[in-house]
Protein backbone atom coordinates (compact mmCIF):
# COMPACT_ATOMS: atom_id res chain seq x y z
CA UNK A 1 0.00 0.00 0.00
CA UNK A 2 1.22 3.43 -0.73
CA UNK A 3 1.24 6.07 1.96
CA UNK A 4 -1.24 7.95 -0.24
CA UNK A 5 -4.05 5.53 0.59
CA UNK A 6 -3.48 5.86 4.33
CA UNK A 7 -3.22 9.64 3.90
CA UNK A 8 -6.52 9.56 1.96
CA UNK A 9 -8.18 7.71 4.85
CA UNK A 10 -6.88 10.21 7.41
CA UNK A 11 -7.97 13.16 5.22
CA UNK A 12 -11.43 11.71 4.63
CA UNK A 13 -11.96 11.05 8.34
CA UNK A 14 -10.72 14.52 9.26
CA UNK A 15 -12.94 16.21 6.68
CA UNK A 16 -15.97 14.38 8.08
CA UNK A 17 -14.84 14.95 11.67
CA UNK A 18 -15.22 11.21 12.02
CA UNK A 19 -13.47 8.37 13.78
CA UNK A 20 -12.96 4.78 12.69
CA UNK A 21 -13.20 1.49 14.56
CA UNK A 22 -11.85 -1.79 13.25
CA UNK A 23 -12.84 -5.40 13.88
CA UNK A 24 -10.19 -7.93 12.93
CA UNK A 25 -9.86 -11.66 12.78
CA UNK A 26 -7.32 -12.88 10.22
CA UNK A 27 -5.24 -9.70 10.45
CA UNK A 28 -4.84 -10.10 14.21
CA UNK A 29 -4.53 -6.40 15.08
CA UNK A 30 -2.32 -5.43 12.17
CA UNK A 31 -4.96 -3.09 10.73
CA UNK A 32 -5.23 -1.15 14.00
CA UNK A 33 -1.43 -1.14 14.30
CA UNK A 34 -1.03 0.22 10.77
CA UNK A 35 -3.43 3.07 11.38
CA UNK A 36 -2.11 3.95 14.83
CA UNK A 37 1.52 3.90 13.66
CA UNK A 38 0.81 7.20 11.92
CA UNK A 39 1.16 10.50 13.71
CA UNK A 40 -2.22 12.05 14.41
CA UNK A 41 -4.04 8.73 14.67
CA UNK A 42 -5.59 9.70 18.01
CA UNK A 43 -7.80 12.18 16.15
CA UNK A 44 -9.31 9.55 13.84
CA UNK A 45 -8.90 6.11 15.46
CA UNK A 46 -11.54 5.25 18.07
CA UNK A 47 -10.86 1.57 18.88
CA UNK A 48 -10.05 -1.86 17.55
CA UNK A 49 -11.36 -5.32 18.24
CA UNK A 50 -9.32 -8.46 17.62
CA UNK A 51 -11.95 -11.19 17.59
CA UNK A 52 -10.07 -14.24 16.48
CA UNK A 53 -12.53 -16.87 17.75
CA UNK A 54 -16.21 -17.24 16.99
CA UNK A 55 -16.96 -16.72 20.69
CA UNK A 56 -15.09 -13.41 20.63
CA UNK A 57 -17.06 -12.33 17.56
CA UNK A 58 -20.26 -13.07 19.48
CA UNK A 59 -19.17 -11.53 22.80
CA UNK A 60 -17.50 -8.36 21.55
CA UNK A 61 -19.36 -7.61 18.33
CA UNK A 62 -22.73 -9.32 18.73
CA UNK A 63 -22.31 -11.60 15.72
CA UNK A 64 -25.16 -14.13 16.05
CA UNK A 65 -24.09 -17.74 16.66
CA UNK A 66 -26.69 -18.89 14.12
CA UNK A 67 -25.00 -16.75 11.46
CA UNK A 68 -21.60 -18.23 12.29
CA UNK A 69 -23.05 -21.74 12.18
CA UNK A 70 -24.81 -21.15 8.86
CA UNK A 71 -22.17 -19.19 6.94
CA UNK A 72 -18.92 -19.73 8.84
CA UNK A 73 -16.62 -17.06 10.21
CA UNK A 74 -15.16 -16.40 6.76
CA UNK A 75 -18.23 -15.06 4.99
CA UNK A 76 -19.67 -11.82 3.72
CA UNK A 77 -22.46 -12.05 6.27
CA UNK A 78 -20.09 -12.32 9.23
CA UNK A 79 -17.76 -9.62 7.89
CA UNK A 80 -20.68 -7.20 7.64
CA UNK A 81 -21.97 -8.16 11.11
CA UNK A 82 -18.49 -7.62 12.56
CA UNK A 83 -18.32 -4.10 11.12
CA UNK A 84 -21.85 -3.35 12.32
CA UNK A 85 -20.94 -4.56 15.81
CA UNK A 86 -17.79 -2.46 15.87
CA UNK A 87 -19.57 0.74 14.88
CA UNK A 88 -22.50 0.09 17.24
CA UNK A 89 -20.23 -0.67 20.21
CA UNK A 90 -18.02 2.37 19.75
CA UNK A 91 -18.07 6.12 19.33
CA UNK A 92 -16.81 5.74 15.75
CA UNK A 93 -18.81 6.84 12.73
CA UNK A 94 -17.40 4.14 10.45
CA UNK A 95 -16.01 0.65 10.96
CA UNK A 96 -14.26 -1.91 8.78
CA UNK A 97 -13.66 -5.58 9.46
CA UNK A 98 -11.48 -8.43 8.24
CA UNK A 99 -12.16 -12.16 8.45
CA UNK A 100 -10.37 -14.71 6.32
CA UNK A 101 -7.99 -17.59 5.86
CA UNK A 102 -4.39 -16.42 5.96
CA UNK A 103 -3.00 -19.97 5.82
CA UNK A 104 -0.99 -21.91 5.33
CA UNK A 105 -3.64 -24.29 6.70
CA UNK A 106 -7.40 -24.05 6.93
CA UNK A 107 -8.37 -23.61 3.30
CA UNK A 108 -11.01 -25.63 1.47
CA UNK A 109 -12.21 -25.75 -2.12
CA UNK A 110 -15.05 -23.35 -1.20
CA UNK A 111 -12.90 -21.12 0.98
CA UNK A 112 -9.28 -21.32 -0.12
CA UNK A 113 -6.25 -19.93 1.68
CA UNK A 114 -6.07 -16.24 0.82
CA UNK A 115 -9.81 -15.62 0.90
CA UNK A 116 -10.60 -12.56 3.02
CA UNK A 117 -14.00 -11.00 3.57
CA UNK A 118 -14.21 -7.32 4.49
CA UNK A 119 -17.15 -5.54 6.06
CA UNK A 120 -17.97 -1.87 6.41
CA UNK A 121 -20.60 -0.06 8.41
CA UNK A 122 -21.51 3.57 8.88
CA UNK A 123 -23.20 4.55 12.14
CA UNK A 124 -26.94 4.80 11.48
CA UNK A 125 -26.29 4.19 7.79
CA UNK A 126 -25.19 1.76 5.13
CA UNK A 127 -23.26 -1.43 5.64
CA UNK A 128 -21.99 -4.13 3.33
CA UNK A 129 -19.22 -6.57 2.58
CA UNK A 130 -16.85 -7.59 -0.18
CA UNK A 131 -14.39 -10.43 -0.58
CA UNK A 132 -11.02 -10.76 -2.20
CA UNK A 133 -8.65 -13.65 -2.86
CA UNK A 134 -5.02 -12.85 -2.10
CA UNK A 135 -1.95 -14.95 -2.86
CA UNK A 136 1.30 -15.52 -1.05
CA UNK A 137 2.46 -16.63 2.36
CA UNK A 138 0.54 -15.91 5.56
CA UNK A 139 2.29 -12.60 6.31
CA UNK A 140 1.84 -11.44 2.71
CA UNK A 141 -1.87 -12.26 2.76
CA UNK A 142 -2.29 -10.40 6.05
CA UNK A 143 -0.44 -7.34 4.74
CA UNK A 144 -2.49 -7.29 1.54
CA UNK A 145 -5.68 -7.60 3.61
CA UNK A 146 -4.68 -4.63 5.80
CA UNK A 147 -3.94 -2.54 2.71
CA UNK A 148 -7.26 -3.53 1.15
CA UNK A 149 -9.20 -2.69 4.34
CA UNK A 150 -7.66 0.79 4.50
CA UNK A 151 -8.55 1.39 0.87
CA UNK A 152 -12.10 0.10 1.47
CA UNK A 153 -12.57 2.43 4.44
CA UNK A 154 -11.39 5.42 2.43
CA UNK A 155 -13.57 4.54 -0.57
CA UNK A 156 -16.59 3.96 1.67
CA UNK A 157 -16.16 7.35 3.30
CA UNK A 158 -15.91 9.05 -0.08
CA UNK A 159 -18.88 7.19 -1.62
CA UNK A 160 -21.24 7.00 1.35
CA UNK A 161 -20.43 10.09 3.41
CA UNK A 162 -18.46 12.81 1.60
CA UNK A 163 -20.15 12.58 -1.83
CA UNK A 164 -23.55 12.04 -0.20
CA UNK A 165 -23.31 15.35 1.69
Amino acid sequence: MTDNILHDLFSALQSCVAMIAVAESCTGGQLAARITAQSGASAIFERGYVTYTNQAKQDCLGVPSAMLDKHGAVSLEVAEAMAQGAVQNSNAQIAVSTTGIAGPDGGTAEKPVGLVCFGFAIKNGDSGAVKHLFTGERSTIQKQAVDFAIKLASQTLHEKVINAS
